[in-house]
Parts: structure tokens; sequence; C-alpha cells
């Protein structure tokens, strides 16, 4: 019976395709616009999910159920055109522009809005543009797209953090922006595939951000994903290249070197022989350059898959991606790996309810390598370390292993001779890079479940609630290896070993932090004539639990990869083990209320309330209010007649947002334990209280020539008060941690411009987008009892930017002793010599000292630009992207340790222009193993880092495949061109002090798109 049943399932389904079969029909065509073919225009059988695309030259086919199928031609900026067959197997469409398409829906706070009723500084990201970027992450894809928005890389080390500031740093503490994902908020966004990025708008200013509340003091960055269409399809996108090194300074060779360190002993005024003199032409000595061995090519791989389809009720869209990067320095341990699994789902029940779906799950593990100069200072090193020393051992040296064949110590023989005084001893960088083995791995979960309801049969009123949840786990392990030469030290139980890592050891640590969301809101939109009202009010609650566990140990008698954990490592005295856990929680109410009128009047005004944890129970609440209006000049009757402009809007806005982004429980006072007895460890401020920013922006939109032409203009002042700021009490008080005050004022301004062309009337289709964004950053004020906050190169001061770098300021070199005398009047016996730094005397004393210190540099750039050109001819595309920014410093530290440095570390070749003699030069120094004025802080290494890149150039070429698919070949290049006076290795650095950072490469990348 069970084979009976079968055979007629298999007869019913075959009759079911042959019946198909019989009455496919196959439907031709071209579609156009009054310019010409129509490429990419989607063809649909109404009421299935069979469709077909046009190629390049608008052509298209599609096989229908039956001869009276009806067509559904649909294409962005185009009124979507419905064809009923009616037998004929040959069917041309011409698509008619559509204004009400170009108006597109903007996502700016848990609902959208048409851009030409936006009434606050929201800006709208070219997504397509977004896509030719071969970057990891949607925050490095995002840079020089913006106008305010600043975007920097803060090394080029594989997975490195991305710093995106939105109008400038406004706060003490944390500066960074909100990023919601289908509204879900988070705090980074390093887990997201751009490829999956269906649209993104940033919010700029209060009006717009507001509705966001307590934490967008930073700016809000909106982001939807993909989802699916009525048309099935397959696409994949891979693409590989090369990373190299570049913009490297040329640093001393080793004849170069001899003579520069026998200068330094000369004019050291050593007692003695000098011993450099006796050293050259040692047969043991090498010529290294140090940087070319350590840097190689790197390798950058991406594949990325997606399918998307559904019916008139249901869609998906399903990806998945993997990313891999093999960083510039040698041995690999510099790799970055990122696996995304993504499925989006929305399916209309019935009319009126629709459910959906998003969830991403993603993989991350990242080599941690020292990418700042920070220990060990593998890029450091390898400017430090003299090119005479070599690489690796002599193998006959009796101290050479082939588990650690590299040099360690200058000329080591035993732990009793070895030259470290003639050779500063520097680590080796090579051998650094080959010990190192630190990862992070990084499990995300990421998503939302929604439902929405149409209350009204009209759909005017909606209700949705959205239920979101931010699921991390991470696991970070480091293995320190024992290596390098035995100098003596250490502890007893360890002579004997290397220096380096002395001695062996493991520390690994594993966390869970977990991040709940869940909004529930009414949406209200109805028209009454001229009139149009759209209204939101709702309620959200956050949740986020964290925790963690770790541990370490030492002393592992094997170092094998399969002993590097744990319970292989001593168990005498060498444990230690920690772990805590914490929690935060947001209680919110929101609403927004929007009137338009004839689309020309518009005001909308917001309101959010937030209760926060971090805050005592007396100052839980803050409220965050903004408001916003706009006036579409170019609907006016007295604008009738003016046919070329398009677009004429004039907004203006004013609110206050907040900023809650401190420790857990910084209102309360903490105890440690001391033995038997309780100490305070912080005093806590149970008066602590919200920090808020208010902002006004003044703006104005336009367009030309049915927008071919469009552009907007902002200035923005924006005042951050009750900072949330750090107070040290004074040492009598105890050994305590410092308490967080509400004081402090910073305030920022700015102009932002933007301007936007696209041209599709001739077979050269092309946009031009254009932006900059000025910024002016002041302290106001900051406590009564904290006159400035200082760093080791920078004080933080009223009536000055945040982080100003402060110190001496050069005037030249001394000449002579004469010039000495002469300048330091105030000076007993100044030990200061010819060719030594000569400092301003600011206050005339004759004395050098720290009264003569003044500010000398501002970290915060003053202007920020970015040039986006995309080309399309026929089957060719090219598009490049350039990106800058101006009236910026930074300090230059490596400047200072290899040029300056009393130590005899290598110098790059500007020393070879050293100071030799009176009238020889009045900018660089004499070389010296005595201090020649280097040691101060100094505006000598604070350097303008100003620059532009060509941040992005691809080049593009599709072709069709009948019956299969289209295919798109490309060769795409990055950081091609760095225009900068910066002297250091990478000028886009966010770090206030340049130690020696990995720098960005060169990128040459192949790829190719298939869509099915």
């Amino acid at each position: 019976m069970k084979t009976k049943n079968s055979i007629s399932g298999l007869l019913f389904l075959w009759a079911i395709c042959a019946g198909s079969v019989a009455y496919a029909q196959t439907i031709t065509g071209t579609i156009s616009d009054d310019q010409g073919p129509l490429p990419g225009v989607s063809v649909i059988e109404k009421g299935t999910d069979n469709g077909s695309v046009s190629n390049f030259n608008g052509n298209y086919e599609i096989n229908v159920s039956n001869e009276n199928a009806t067509l559904l031609f649909s294409y962005i900026g185009f009124e979507t055109q419905e064809i009923p067959l009616q037998g004929e197997n040959s069917i041309d469409v011409i698509m008619q522009a559509s204004m009400d398409q170009l108006d597109e829906l903007i996502i700016v706070g848990y609902t959208s809005q048409k851009e030409s009723t936006i009434t606050g500084a929201v800006s709208s990201v070219n997504v397509e543009q977004l896509e030719s970027r071969r970057v990891p992450g949607v925050t490095q894809a995002l840079q020089g797209q913006v106008a305010g928005v600043t975007i920097t890389q803060s090394t080029g080390a594989p997975g490195e953090d991305v710093e995106v500031r939105i109008r400038g740093n406004g706060t003490i503490g944390n500066n960074n922006p909100l990023y919601i994902i289908d509204g879900v908020p988070s705090r980074e966004i390093s887990f997201l595939n751009p490829s999956d990025i269906k649209s993104m708008s940033v919010l700029k200013d209060a009006a717009a951000a507001s509705i966001y509340g307590s934490r967008a003091a930073g700016g809000v960055i909106v982001i939807e994903t993909k989802s699916g269409t009525g048309r099935s399809g397959i696409q994949i996108d891979y693409f590989g290249g090369i990373q190299k090194a570049a913009n490297l300074p040329n640093m001393l060779n080793a004849e170069q070197y001899l003579n520069t360190v026998t200068t330094a002993w000369n004019n050291a005024g050593y007692a003695g022989n000098n011993p450099y003199l006796a050293d050259a032409g040692r047969s043991d000595f090498a010529d290294v350059d140090y940087l070319d061995e350590l840097f190689e090519l790197g390798e950058t791989h991406s594949l990325q898959l997606s399918t998307s389809g559904g019916s008139e009720k249901t869609n998906f869209f399903l990806s998945a991606g993997y990313y891999g990067q093999d960083g510039i320095v040698v041995y690999d341990n510099d790799k970055f790996t990122r696996l995304n699994l993504r499925s989006n789902i929305n399916s209309n029940i019935t009319d009126r309810f629709k459910v959906g779906a998003n969830v991403q799950i993603s993989y991350q593990e990242q080599d941690q390598i020292s990418s700042r100069g920070d220990a060990p200072g593998i890029i450091r090193h390898a400017f430090l370390r003299p090119p005479i020393i070599p690489v690796f051992k002599d193998p006959l040296e009796p101290t050479y292993s082939e588990e650690d064949p590299f040099t360690d110590l200058p000329f080591y023989v035993d732990r009793d001779n070895f030259e470290s005084n003639k050779y500063e001893y520097s680590q080796n960088p090579i051998a650094l890079a080959y010990f190192t083995d630190n990862t992070t791995e990084t499990f995300k979960t990421f998503g939302n479940l929604y439902a929405e309801y149409d209350l009204l049969s009209d759909s005017s009123l909606k209700f949705k609630t959205n239920f979101g949840a931010d699921i991390n786990f991470g696991h970070q392990k480091a293995f320190n290896p024992n290596f390098g030469d035995d100098d003596g030290q250490g502890s007893e139980i360890d002579r004997g070993l290397g220096r380096q890592n002395r001695p062996t050891s493991l520390s690994e640590s594993r966390y869970q932090d977990m991040t709940f969301t869940w909004n529930n809101s009414f949406i209200y939109n109805k028209t009454f004539g001229d009139h149009e009202i759209s209204a939101l009010a709702g309620i959200e609650f956050i949740k986020n639990n964290s925790s963690g566990i770790n541990a370490s140990r030492q002393r592992f008698d094997f170092t094998e990869p399969n002993f590097r954990y744990l319970d292989f490592g001593g168990t005498d005295r060498d444990l230690w083990n920690g772990g805590l856990a914490e929690e935060w929680a947001l209680f919110s109410y929101f609403g927004s209320a929007t009137y338009s009128y004839e689309d020309k009047y518009l005001l909308t005004a917001n309101l959010r309330a937030d209760a926060s944890s971090r805050f005592s129970e007396d100052n839980r609440w803050g409220y965050f209010p903004s408001v916003s209006a706009g006036w579409a000049i170019s609907k006016e009757e007295f604008m009738s007649d003016v046919d070329w402009l398009s677009q004429l809007k004039l907004r203006a806005s004013w609110g206050e947002l907040g900023n809650q982004e401190i420790p857990n429980y910084a209102y309360l006072t903490l105890y440690r334990r001391d033995a038997d007895r309780y100490l305070i460890s912080r005093y806590g401020n149970p008066d602590l209280k919200w920090e808020t920013t208010a902002q006004s922006n003044i703006g104005i939109d336009f367009g030309i020539d049915n927008n071919k032409l469009s552009g907007s203009i902002d200035y923005f002042e924006k005042t951050t008060s009750d900072i949330l700021l750090p107070i040290s009490l004074p040492q009598l008080v105890g050994d305590v941690s410092a308490t967080f005050l509400n004081s402090g004022e910073v305030s920022n301004s700015g102009l932002e411009f933007g301007l936007s062309y696209r041209n599709s009337d001739n077979p050269l289709k092309f946009q031009i987008s254009g932006n900059f964004a000025t910024l002016k950053n002041e302290v106001n004020s900051l406590h009564s009892n904290l006159p400035y906050i200082t760093g080791n190169v920078t004080r933080t001061q009223a009536g000055h930017p945040l982080n100003a770098y402060y110190g001496f300021v050069q005037e030249g070199i001394y000449q002579n002793d004469a010039e000495i005398v002469e300048h330091l009047s105030g000076t007993t016996n100044p030990p200061q010599q010819p060719g030594d730094i000569k400092f301003k005397d600011l206050d005339g004393n004759g004395i050098i000292n720290d009264n003569d210190r003044d500010f000398i540099g501002n970290p915060n750039p003053k202007l920020s630009y970015g040039l986006n050109v995309s080309m399309n001819y026929k089957a060719f595309d090219f598009n490049f992207l350039f990106q800058g920014v101006e009236g910026v410093d930074r300090y230059n530290d490596l400047k200072k340790i290899i040029d300056y440095d009393t130590r005899p570390f290598n110098y790059t070749d500007r020393v070879l222009g050293a100071w030799d003699g009176e009238g020889s030069t009045n900018s660089i120094p004499r070389v010296s193993f005595t201090d020649n004025g280097s040691s101060k802080v100094s505006d000598i290494f604070v350097e303008d880092a100003s620059y532009l890149r060509l941040k992005n150039v691809e080049l593009g070429y599709t072709f069709d495949v009948e019956n299969i698919g289209n295919f798109r070949l490309y060769a795409s290049g990055q950081n091609l061109l760095t225009f900068t006076d910066y002297s250091g290795l990478d000028p886009e650095s966010t770090d206030l002090i340049d130690f020696g950072t990995y720098p960005q490469s060169v990128t040459v990348l192949f790829g190719v798109s298939a869509n099915f």
C-alpha cells in the first residue's frame, strides 16, 4: 500500500510539472527611459516569485505560466508599471521618472520619515558607494562619506578598532556614537558584514537623535539590514589581494650608523678613547634594515554569499560571509578572521498583522599584536634596533638553538660578556613577532524579533513590539614563552633563563555580556486634506548583565602548543585567578510628533525620559526634549515659475541629549578588604547626575534640475555641561580611586557642507559627491579644584581644545657659547652647549623652566572632507574616493626616540642633517649621548598630521551569460596615494602619542561578483 501511494504521489507531481511546462511562455522585450536603455529593472510575474532583471542593454527575458499573465516592472526612481500580456510574447516598456520614489524613506528613530519632511540634521548614506569599499567593517566603508563624521582607524593592524566621531569630541569621557541595527542598540558594529547593509542614516543633531535620549550625545547611526524581495536569486562575491607597508622612512645603514654614534660619543665629551672607532670593520657586524625584515606582503580574502526570495506574503534574506586578513608583519601572528551568518525573514500573516526576525551569528578571531608601540613594541623596536646587529645568531655560536635562533643582547657571548653599554640592547623585533601568541575570540548573536499590527483598517495607527538581543561570549588567551639571552638577572628560581618573558607564563580570560532590549510603540500617521500628522509614543527597557573569569600561571615545563593550558603551569606559587560580574539597566518613555501642512511647513517635537541604574534614585531620571521646524520654500506659490529649482528647504532645531557612560555603581562608595579590616577604595557621590549636551542647528537643503544637483549646508553649536569628570582626591584622604563629579563644560561648533551631482543623460553616467566640515573644539570650564588635566604631553584647560599638546617652544639651535650666555642670562652655569635646542624664554627671565611651557598643538581636526566619484559607461564602471583632514597635530614620540635620544638606537636619515658646527643648521640639534634638549616635551615632536589620501579606487566590468546570470570582474585599490607632511608611519592614527604605530597598508585586490 505504501509503495502504491508513493507512485501515485510521484505521478501527481509529474502531472503538475508537465502542465507547468506545457503552459510556459517566454516573454522578451526592452526596457528604457527617455535617455535610453535601463539596466537592472526588476520584472516579476504578478502573484508569483518568478522574476528577471534587465541587462545592460535594457533587454529582459522571462518565462511566464500562462499567456494572460501580468508583468510588474519596477526600478528605483521610476513609477512601477503593471502590464497584462493579453497573448503578446514581446513587451517593450518605457519607464517614467517618479519624484515620489526619489523622496526616499529614511529611518530616523523607531520609524521612518520621508526625506522631504525631515527637519533635523540627518544624512542618508549612499549604500551603493559603500559596496565598492573592500574593507572589513561598516565604519571603514563610511569614511569620507558624510560631512561632520570623522572616522579614523586607530592602527592598520588587522581587526583594530575604528574611532567614529560625529561633530567632534564633546566630553572628557566616552564620545562614541550609538548604533541602532534593525531597532536594536549597540555600542559597536565591527561584527556587521558590510554586504548586509540595506540603508544607513546618520543622526547628527539633537533634534534627530533625542528620541534615543540617554546614549545619543555622541550622535546616532541607524542601520537597516537587507530583507528579501519577490525575486529569488543568489549573489556571490569574492575578492582577494595583497597589502604592503608604504611611506616607510629611510633608516641608517651600518656605515652611517657607526659614523653617527661615533659623532654622538665625541659630542658628549666623554673621557677616553672613542669605542666606536675601534669597532669599525668588525666581522660580526651586519647591515640590516629591520623595517624591511619586519614587514612582508599581507593577504586578504573575502567570500560573501547571499540569497533572497519569497512570495507576496513572506520574504527572506540569507547570507554568509568570510573575511580573513593576514597582516604585514612576519610570521603570521597578526591575523584577523570573521565569519557571519544572517537570516532576515518577514511575513504578512494577514493584511494587518506582520512579523519578522533578523538574526546574525558572528565569530571573530583576532591576533593581538603590539600595534601602538606598547609592550613589547614590535614596530617600535624595529626602529630602535641598531642595523649592525644581525637578525639571527651564527649557528656555530654556543648559545644558538633551533628553538630560539634570534639575536637578543648585542653581541652576546655569555651573561658577563655583552656590549649593552655601546649598543643599547633593544629587543629583536623579528623574535618578538615570532614568539607572539595572543589571540582573542568573540562569538556574538545579535538580532531582533518584531510584530506589527494595524489597529485601524486604514493602517493609520499601528502597534509594534520589538525584542532585541546582543549576546557575546569572549575568550582571550596569551602565552608568553621565555626566549632571549641570559643576562644573569631575575629571581633565584629563574636563573639561567632568557631575559624575555622570564618566566614563561599563560594568562587566560573568558567573559559573557548580554544585553536585552524590549520596546513597544504606537505609530500614528494620518492625512487630513493638506494636513499630515505623524506621532509616536513608546516605552523601552534595556538590561545588561556581564561577568568574567580570568586566571594565569607561570613556569611551564613544556611550551609546545598542546601544553599551553593552565593545568600545565607551576602550582607552588604561580597561581592567580579572579572573577567579577556587574549589571546595568535603562527604562525609558519616548514620544515624537510631526506636523506638516502641504509639505511646506514642517514641525517636529521629541521627548525622551530615561532612568539609569548608574545614578542614585534621586537623580536617576533624565529628560531630553527637542524641537525642529522646516520650511519648504520651493513649494510656495511664488516659486512655481522657478522651474530649475526642484527643492529649497530651510531647517532649524534645538535639543538636549544625555550621557551616562561611567562605570557601574560610580555613585556608591566602594570598600576593599585588607587582612581583617575593610578600607574605602573609592568615595561615592550620590549627587551624580546625567551629563547633558545641548545642541542647536540651522540648515538648508537644495536641489536643482530635478535634483541632479543637490546639497545641504548646516551650522551647529553643541555644548556639553555637567560633564561626568573623575576627580582624584588629595593623598591625605588615603589611597583611593578618583570620584566622579558633574563639572565642566565643552563646546563644539562648525559648518558642514555636502554636494552631489548625478548625470544619466549620456552614455557616460556619473555621480560626484563631496563634503567638508569645519570644527572648533574648546573647553569652557572644569572643576574649581581642577584647573587643568595633564597627560604625558597634553593639558586640558579652559580656553583651549580638549587634550591640547603642552610643552616648550623651539626657536632654533644654539650656534655658539655667546648665544647661550645671552639667552640664559638668569641661569648660573647653564649646561647647554652649542648645537643644543634653543627654547623660547616666554617670561623673559633668562631661565628655561616650567613657566616657559605653552600650548603647542591641537589633536582635534579643524577640517575634514571627502570626494567620491562614480562613473558607468556601458558595461564598465569606475569609482574613487579621496578623504582627508586638515588642521590636526600629532605628538611623534617615535621621532623623538630615534632621532633625538641619548642612547645608541638607530636613526632615520634625517639625522644626517644634524648640527655639526656654527651656521650648519638652525633646526636639528647635534647628535649626542648627553641631553641636547630633546628630553623636554616640545613642539619639535608635534607635527602637522593633515593628510589627503586616495582611500579607494575600483574599476569593474559586467557581462551577462545567457540563461545563467551576470558577472562583474573588478580590481580595487586602497590607500594608493597619501599626501602628508607627517614623518611618522601613519598620519591617520587616533592616538595622542605616536609611539610607533602599525601602519595602514597599500592594498591591491581583485574580485568577482556573480548574480544568478
